[in-house]
């Protein structure tokens, strides 16, 4: 599939993206391992969250739907998982295989996970490092990619780990490794990173500690059945709360989107460039926050972004970048090491998207120096990668001519119906067959 989106336009209404993507993962996982019926909500029905569902129900867990973003779960308790029949196929989900290896490292059978030629391409080394520490058997393939191997029936044993770098998939795998681990499980972190996991453990009450930085649990414990109202997905806001910053005579209200604090990198990052983003209706709902968002069109000015800020919003660069390119100024940023290994290398791929479209950029071994300026048109390679298709179809905005946008079928893994929903808010898109 291809975007073709028309220059110009602006973007108003009001719309609620699709659920949290993070969150949705991390429903499934924990309601299979807990005691009784989790009824969840807001379920992202993308296909990186159906790859999770799939490996669940190839382990004996009963998951009805997702149907209108509604899943019923009936949970098997945290030693009730069947062996798979076949290798788990995780298709793009980094999040699913690495949080899987945790969960599967303490089992008693053995299992193998692998995905898609851009899943077996990324690092694993990051999780079969802390896991074999604890006593797992675990094997990667050549230079520690997928497939993952996991000999199983090895005891687990509570290790304190220090996270060589910021990675809440990396902190996620070794606590819930922890549950199946004697004594107590520690990880110390470097700066803060997303804590959905942490959260959603104490949701299904599980005991979870923090103190300075350190997360720790002891193992032996039991999940009990909860509710979950998935909040609407902050890192597919982000391409809304850009296009509308960027594009003259904007005005969007994003409802019920998750504001957890250790996500909100993207609004402190678009504040601190000028744009007019205001939060309304501030609440809680399963334990995590949320609010209704309203963005309006502001000009924006390039700033060095923050150190503390790179991890809270990782994903969100793609996006953000966009607003670099049409802000007034130098935009750099550093110390994002972590975008080279997501579903592309996203600092290489969307630098060669913007000198595509005539904006000059430096690319930087940790990073980008992005110089604002007017924006023509021309066709994106995305490399298969969702958030790099999103990031230019909403480009199109500022830009001078038309611009084509390659290979966009990954945008279902994280946000299906993107396409229809920003044609409804002003963008001029269209999806074509290759």
């Amino acid at each position: 599939m291809e975007f073709k989106v028309l220059p110009g336009g602006d973007i108003t209404g009001e719309a609620r993206v699709p659920g949290d993507k993070s969150i949705s993962h991390r429903a499934i996982m924990l309601g299979s391992l807990a005691e009784g019926t989790t009824r969840v909500s807001g379920f992202l029905e993308g296909e990186d969250a159906l790859a999770t569902v799939a490996a669940f129900r190839a382990m004996g867990v009963a998951i009805e739907g997702p149907e209108g973003g509604r899943v019923t779960i009936r949970g098997v308790g945290l030693h009730g998982l069947r062996p798979p029949a076949a290798p788990l196929d995780l298709g793009n989900s980094g999040t699913s295989i690495r949080l899987l290896a945790g969960l599967l490292a303490g089992q008693p059978f053995a299992s193998e996970l692998t995905g898609d030629q851009s899943l077996r391409g990324r690092p694993m080394g990051r999780v079969i490092a802390p896991l074999t520490l604890m006593g797992a058997a675990i094997q990667g393939g050549e230079g520690d990619r997928p497939p993952l191997r996991i000999a199983g029936g090895h005891p687990l044993r509570g290790i304190h780990y220090d996270l060589p770098m910021a990675s809440a998939q990396v902190k996620s795998c070794v606590l819930l490794a922890g549950l199946y681990a004697s004594g107590t499980t520690s990880v110390t972190e470097p700066a803060p990173t997303r804590d959905h996991t942490e959260r959603m453990l104490r949701g299904f009450g599980y005991p979870v500690a923090r103190d300075d930085g350190v997360i720790s649990l002891a193992g032996g414990g039991a999940l009990q059945a909860a509710d979950i109202d998935i909040p609407a997905d902050i890192s597919s806001a982000a391409f809304f709360l850009v296009a509308a910053s960027i594009a003259p005579g904007s005005d969007l209200l994003l409802t019920h989107v998750g504001i957890n604090p250790t996500r909100t990198g993207v609004l402190d990052i678009l504040r601190l460039m000028g744009a007019d983003i205001s939060l309304r209706n501030q609440r809680e709902v399963g334990g995590e926050p949320v609010a209704d968002i309203r963005v309006r069109y502001a000009p924006l000015h390039g700033i060095d972004i923050p150190p503390q800020q790179v991890p809270l919003a990782i994903d969100e660069f793609p996006a953000l970048f966009i607003a670099a390119a049409c802000a007034q100024g130098r935009t750099v940023l550093r110390g994002a090491e972590e975008l080279r290994v997501k579903e592309s290398d996203r600092i290489a791929a969307m630098a060669e998207g913007l000198t595509t479209l005539g904006v000059a950029n430096e690319v930087l071994e940790d990073g980008i120096v992005i110089e604002g300026g007017a924006l023509g048109g021309g066709t994106i390679r995305t490399f298969h990668d969702h958030r790099i298709a999103m990031a230019f179809a909403v480009a199109a905005l500022r830009a001078e001519e038309e611009i084509r946008i390659l290979d966009c079928d990954h945008v279902a893994t994280s946000f299906p119906g993107f396409d229809a929903l920003a044609r409804g808010l002003g963008l001029q898109i269209s999806a074509m067959a290759d």
